[in-house]
């Protein structure tokens, strides 16, 4: 749980920038705001309860119709770990096979997989005899991903506040058939990211991400023109995160520019292709 003081955490959230001074404060708001990646973990297991926890609060998630349309495996077994990493490693032209693998997926004690499953409820509308056209549309695909991604969230806040620190993986959808073949998942559903949780080891702390000032991402009413200047002031909160987590010099627009490169998408380009095959109609 934070120790921090409410102006530490806003420095911490937003760096020099403008920070709201209205915030109505509780050991929940303040667990929110702390949050940071974890990417060095103990060795030790999931503490006994931690995964049932983790699960229920995920359960505990806004559902589109109640439909429930997610699954979530958790691996602990090292061999399968080992693969996840290789299978979530980075490609770039000329790099030798093996490198660019994060080394995180395969240290953390576990990883979880967040399954969009839509597997379940095909079959429930295969047994009534029903129409099932609406699977075949973006829209069921989009409710699932969503839907997944707000249980996962509540997952994250679950485990926060019994002491676990978590990473997000996106790069589970750069082999996305291939870890689908690796945990067996049937048709209609994918993995559409991944979450190593663990311990994390004090010995190696992050520090906490600074995000944009609000007037950048909060708009009334209706959308507002960005303030002038929000860049500047954005990229210096992300400047004096880097230095103090001793990292090499580079901007956020430096990144922005990385990651729409098609080299960012590291096999992900197939992926249209994979849900596709996978059943997934994306009308």
């Amino acid at each position: 749980m934070p120790t921090a003081s409410h102006d530490d955490l806003l420095n911490a959230r937003y760096g020099s920038q403008v920070k709201p001074d209205n915030i109505i404060w509780n050991a929940q708001v303040e667990q929110l705001i702390a949050h940071k990646s974890v990417r060095a973990f103990l060795p030790d297991p999931l503490p006994d309860g931690a995964l049932e926890t983790m699960v229920a609060a995920a359960q505990s998630a806004s559902t589109s119709s109640n439909l429930n349309q997610w699954s979530v495996i958790a691996v602990s077994d090292a061999t399968t770990r080992e693969r996840l990493a290789y299978l979530a490693r980075e490609q770039r032209p000329g790099q030798p096979e093996g490198a660019g693998v994060n080394e995180w997926i395969a240290q953390a004690p576990t990883v979880l997989l967040w399954v969009l499953d839509g597997s379940r409820n095909h079959e429930t509308a295969s047994a009534q005899g029903v129409p099932r056209e609406v699977f075949d549309y973006l829209d069921s695909f989009l409710m699932g991903a969503v839907d997944t991604a707000l249980a996962a969230q509540n997952a994250v806040v679950a485990a926060e506040s019994i002491g676990l620190g978590v990473t997000y993986l996106g790069s589970m959808r750069n082999r996305a058939e291939e870890v689908a073949e690796l945990v067996g998942l049937p048709r209609h559903s994918i993995v559409v990211f991944g979450m190593v949780v663990g311990r994390p080891d004090p010995q190696r702390d992050t520090n906490v991400r600074p995000r944009p000032a609000q007037n950048v991402v909060l708009h009334r009413e209706r959308y507002n023109e960005r303030p002038d200047g929000w860049l500047a002031a954005y990229e210096r909160a992300y400047l004096e995160f880097r230095t103090a987590s001793g990292m090499r010099p580079k901007t956020w627009a430096d990144a922005i520019g990385g990651s729409v490169s098609y080299e960012y998408m590291d096999g992900r380009q197939n992926l249209r292709r994979t849900l596709q095959e996978r059943g997934f109609g994306l009308q």
